[in-house]
């Protein structure tokens, strides 16, 4: 009897790095996800969109859950096959869990802080904050790589 070989796909690929719970740390974790994408093919769309995200995660990690003297870490799974990337940012600060920001029109519109979880939802198809134990929390965001081109128009 002839039965159809399945098709494997590739590998899905994990990184995983501990940085500095500091400003300089931050910066680094941008840095090394868009290496880490760029060596793995991903498209320049998805590679764009992460490192806004990671540059946003990263720093809420400095400024919102550090503890002294503990690390902040940063995820990345990347499976070209379905061309999905996750995001994970953790850090030891479980008791202050980001929350999405409502939209309140009385809020300030100058004010130079408050919407980078906003912008988080706007790149990422979704994203959520779970326990990372024994006491800290990983906020995750995940991504499909979208179309390269806009379809032609008719007529």
């Amino acid at each position: 009897m002839n039965h159809a070989t399945p098709h494997v796909g590739a590998p899905v690929h994990t990184f995983t790095q501990l940085l500095s719970c500091t400003r300089r740390g931050a910066r680094l974790a941008r840095l090394l996800a868009v290496t880490e994408l760029r060596s793995r093919g991903a498209s320049q769309d998805l590679t764009e969109r992460a490192e806004l995200v990671v540059a946003e995660l990263a720093a809420n990690a400095v400024l919102h859950g550090r503890v002294p003297g503990r690390c902040f870490r940063l995820t990345l799974v990347l499976d070209p096959a379905a061309d999905r990337l996750r995001i994970e940012v953790s850090d030891a600060r479980g008791d202050l869990r980001p929350l999405p920001r409502p939209t309140d029109t009385a809020s300030d519109p100058l004010s130079t802080t408050g919407r980078g979880l906003t912008l988080v939802a706007a790149l990422a198809d979704h994203w959520d904050c779970i326990p990372y134990p024994p006491s800290g929390k990983t906020v995750r965001a995940e991504f499909t790589a979208r179309p390269t081109c806009w379809p032609e128009r008719a007529g």
